[in-house]
């Protein structure tokens, strides 16, 4: 039996055939409805209305997966603009910037391929994997262009750009080949998963592989030329007119067309244009101060961009709060991570001379990794009872008592499969009346007896879209 708002009708379910893309599979039932809905039975009733056959669906995972992809792609969004918010900072120098935030859609392009080739399901665990190797992605971009720019500042007047490129490039290229072959080694034990576990995190190793592999790639390969093109040495002089003229008037052109689609993104791209063509009108001697002055000035246009998409304090708060917010979150982060740049010398000396005192700390790492993993009951499994029994150790052993031998995260679909049972002996009239409450879906999927009563709970999204994405609560 199935009931739908107080009233018996009939249901069925779909089944995706293994391997099939569920989200296809649903717009083609979708439009399957909408064609055969013109030749469903229709009688008029003694009033003059019109009853109709139609056909409601009950439960639509298409909501669950279109969140869930959208999910995903605002976290890649907002770690690219924080990527390049950092490589920005980082580098200070805008050229080497674009370099390096340019390897990200190639690689993630190239890791789609392998996932294609390889046949790797896209779904979310497997599409995180690309997240979790953004950083390492731009770092192979950093040290090229770092070590490109310090071989360009040392070199003679002299030597050829392309040498110089050449050989800096291929100094670094072994350590960042090694770097990135240890990564791909520390996820050897994700490829050995099974069951569940297995088919669930072995997308995500294969597809941080992929991005890894394909970062390589891109920055031993395509950056390098690309260096070659947009970098020129203080002593070779101005640019040719190609760098100097043409980017600038391609940018505008680019801004004119953006600005008729997506405004905010288009002023950005044409201004910018605008200010690399008057830049080459501009004494020599004010460059230094521009260059900087136009780094900051692309960062507080990336701060801006971050703060619209990920609006951490929530849309009521306004604009500014939530651009206040990540300015001071991402510049609280960089500032201390040069505040510890600065201690680094300081801190290796005292802890070069204090070997074993510092040893301990990746000790207590490792036995608090131990704890929490095994379990502290296994792990004093040897000590007396007497200790064992103490409160501190009983403490202990409640607080970490190990993850046991599931790997699976829980997955908020949106939704509650409320599930009680009857007595054995209640009858058909009596179960109708209760399914007439609460509703109740029989699959063929999983064959339930009569006493058992399956309820489908859909309830509204955390974001409400009315107008605007105003953060709510489950109801």
């Amino acid at each position: 039996m199935l009931d739908k708002a107080g009233s018996e009708v009939v249901g069925g379910v779909a089944v995706v055939r293994y391997g099939d893309n569920p989200l296809a599979a649903i717009e083609r039932i979708k439009e399957k409805i909408r064609e055969i809905s013109p030749g469903l039975p229709s009688k008029t009733l003694a009033d003059g209305t019109v009853s109709k056959v139609t056909i409601v669906p009950f439960y639509d995972r298409s909501g669950l997966i279109h969140e869930t992809l959208d999910t995903l792609k605002t976290a890649l969004s907002e770690e690219i603009l924080i990527t390049i918010i950092v490589v920005l900072v980082t580098v200070m120098h805008l050229r080497s910037s674009v370099l390096i935030s340019s390897l990200l859609p190639l690689t993630v392009l190239m890791a789609f391929i392998g996932m294609k080739v390889f046949h790797v399901d896209a779904n979310v665990v497997a599409l995180s994997g690309i997240a979790i190797a953004i950083g390492t992605i731009v770092d192979m971009g950093i040290i090229i262009c770092e070590n490109i720019l310090t071989r360009m500042d040392e070199a003679g007047p002299e030597e050829s750009t392309l040498q110089i490129i050449y050989e800096a490039s291929v100094e670094v290229g072994s350590a960042v080949l090694t770097a990135v072959s240890t990564t791909i080694v520390s996820f050897l034990p994700v490829f050995t998963m099974q069951a569940a576990e297995g088919k669930l995190f072995r997308p995500l190793a294969y597809t941080k592989t992929f991005a890894l592999i394909s970062s390589v790639v891109i920055a031993l390969t395509v950056l390098p030329p690309l260096a070659h093109i947009l970098f020129r040495r203080r002593k070779e002089g101005r640019a040719s007119w190609r760098i100097r003229f043409a980017l600038p008037i391609l940018l505008i052109i680019a801004g004119a067309v953006l600005a008729w689609k997506v405004h905010f993104l288009g002023l950005i791209v044409l201004g910018f244009g605008c200010y690399r063509l008057i830049l080459q009108f501009l004494p020599k001697k004010l460059s230094p101060l521009l260059t900087r002055l136009e780094n900051w000035l692309v960062i507080l246009l990336v701060t801006v961009l971050l703060a619209r998409s990920w609006q951490p304090l929530g849309i009521e708060k306004g604009a500014w709060a939530n651009f206040f917010f990540v300015g001071l979150l991402i510049g609280g982060l960089l500032g201390s991570f040069q505040v510890f740049q600065w201690l680094y010398p300081h801190l290796l000396r005292i802890f070069l001379r204090r070997k074993l005192a510092f040893l301990t700390l990746p000790l207590l790492i490792v036995i608090g990794g131990a704890m929490v993993w095994l379990g502290v009951p296994k792990l004093t499994g040897w000590l007396p009872d007497s200790i064992r029994r103490t409160k501190p150790m009983m403490g202990l052993a409640h607080s970490f008592p190990g993850l046991g031998r599931e790997f699976m995260p829980a997955l908020d679909e949106g939704s509650f499969l409320y599930m009680p049972t009857t007595m054995p002996h209640a009858g058909l009239t009596e179960v109708q009346e209760v399914l007439a409450t609460q509703d109740r879906a029989e699959t063929p999927l999983d064959p339930a007896p009569l006493s058992m009563i399956e309820t489908i709970i859909n309830y509204h999204p955390e974001y409400l879209e009315s107008p605007q994405k105003v953060r709510g609560s489950y109801r």
